[in-house]
């Protein structure tokens, strides 16, 4: 009876697996860059963006691009609208996102991107 019930379980646990790969690379190729770097999960994504280069990533859905750092404020663009934050600030609501900027550094800008509730 044990060898019967082991094998029933064994074909449902390979496809809990192979379901759970499928949706962990589905969700990294859902997100792309260039010239930045992504870190993201189910709701949110981190986006490090280099300074000094045409920096963009493709998450969530949306393109957010660096388009000017100057000091501790920094302008990017989320799906389309420009959106100037200053490290502290309150998140910034794009098109259901909620965006907030984390770090700015001479090397690098880091911003969090998440669906709102997320």
């Amino acid at each position: 009876m044990t060898n019967r019930s082991l094998a029933r379980s064994t074909p449902t646990r390979l496809a809990v697996l192979l379901a759970g790969l499928a949706l962990g690379a589905a969700l990294l190729t859902g997100c792309s860059s260039e010239g930045a770097s992504t870190n993201c999960g189910l709701d949110a994504c981190t986006v490090t963006f280099d300074r000094g280069v045409d920096a963009r990533a493709n998450i969530l859905g949306v393109e957010a691009r660096l388009v000017e750092a100057q000091d501790d404020v920094v302008t990017i663009e989320v799906g389309g609208e420009q959106l100037s934050l200053t490290v502290g600030e309150q998140a910034a609501d794009v098109g259901g996102l909620a965006v907030t900027l984390d770090s700015v550094t001479d090397s690098e800008v880091k911003v969090r991107i998440a669906r709102n509730g997320g």
